[in-house]
């Protein structure tokens, strides 16, 4: 077992399931870097292990560290989570983690995207991303399933699907050049269908304002079940999200799944709008190559941001008004889910949020 495959998972009949289906385990990377976080990282070291202690509750958690944080994150964490130390640039599993796909007897196996920190030395938010990039190798590697390697930069975070053909993604991202320059949207599309055997891509225009991923899907729209989203929204004419998220809705009425359904599209309230403060920046160590964090920043809130687990909700809320309305919304779209909050405005500050910082092992 762990081959690197040369064929495609369309071709060898393996597809991504939905989030939403039965997980083995969740996996988790342990955050450090004190030019991304405030205070040493610790504010954040305290979220992450309360979410994959939540979320250890419903599923196996696996924790990444480094050499230098396993002690910490050792007495952060229930002491049922398994810690394995690999070397790692940043805490976003999300999208630095392997995709896994199943066939219709049940196998695994991983597509292993090429990572480029979210845009390369073109926009990207940190160099060197290389311990990132091999993540998904060694996580392939550990759990001794084979994996496809890509020619093709992407991360997680930047696609959604139904696991009955469809996929959803934002031109904002996928078509930024400094992911994939050489190839078209054309050639995108047929690459998402090769490696995640879909039927149809629905390309939405933005993501959420400010998001520094480009514009990542999975801060924009969830997939409730096939034929049903949560969508990102605002009734404010004068906030920036207005005007994505109208766009977004129109795309998605106008067009069908692959099932030929049409789509069922709740509203999820944004938060009120959040702006970093002094407190939140001052004390974070630049360096060069990273992206800096600046006061008065407009953070990329969003509610979508949730790890469905195996029975609960795992959902960001940032102690503010918006928040039981988003509890609500979502306790009816996932009747049969716990909803499990946790105040995280200490991911957002790091540039994300719990979906982003987790990853379902099927």
């Amino acid at each position: 077992m762990n081959k690197l495959l040369k064929t495609l998972p369309q071709d060898d009949e393996y597809y991504m399931p939905g989030e939403f289906e039965p997980h083995q385990g969740c996996w988790m990377i342990f955050p450090e870097r004190i030019d991304n976080w405030r205070k040493n990282a610790e504010p954040a070291q305290d979220v992450y292990a309360k979410v994959a202690n939540t979320i250890n509750k419903y599923e196996p958690v696996i924790m990444i560290t480094s050499p230098r944080t396993k002690e910490i994150a050792t007495k952060l964490l229930d002491p049922t989570i398994k810690i394995l130390v690999f070397e790692n640039d940043d805490a976003w599993m999300r999208d630095v983690g392997p995709t896994f796909l199943k066939n219709k007897n049940g196998d695994v196996r991983a597509v292993d995207w090429i990572f480029n920190a979210w845009g390369g030395l073109n926009g990207g938010l940190y160099y060197p991303w290389d311990n990132d990039d091999k993540i998904s190798a060694e996580v392939s590697s550990y759990l001794k399933i084979d994996r496809y390697r890509t020619s093709f930069v992407l991360e997680g975070g930047s696609i959604h699907v139904d696991g009955e053909g469809t996929l959803y993604t934002t031109e904002e991202c996928l078509l930024n050049p400094n992911r994939n320059p050489h190839l078209s949207k054309i050639e995108i599309e047929a690459a998402l269908k090769q490696y995640l055997n879909v039927k149809k891509v629905i390309w939405l225009p933005y993501g959420i304002f400010n998001d520094e991923t480009s514009g990542h899907i999975d801060n924009m729209l969830c997939v409730v079940k096939p034929g049903a989203v949560l969508l990102a929204w605002t009734d404010d004419q004068n906030d920036p999200q207005y005007e994505r998220s109208r766009a977004a809705l129109k795309f998605i009425e106008a067009t069908t799944d692959a099932m030929g359904r049409k789509i069922k599209v709740i509203k999820l309230p944004i938060p009120t709008p959040m702006y970093t403060t002094n407190e939140d920046t001052s004390d974070i160590i630049g360096k060069e190559h990273v992206k800096a964090r600046l006061e008065n920043t407009r953070l990329a809130g969003s509610y979508v941001n949730f790890y469905i687990a195996n029975g609960a909700i795992i959902l960001p809320i940032f102690n503010l008004a918006t928040d039981q309305q988003a509890i609500n919304i979502i306790g009816a779209a996932f009747p049969h889910y716990k909803i499990e909050p946790i105040y995280a405005y200490e991911i957002l500050l790091g540039g994300g949020n719990i979906h982003y910082i987790t990853q379902q092992q099927i």
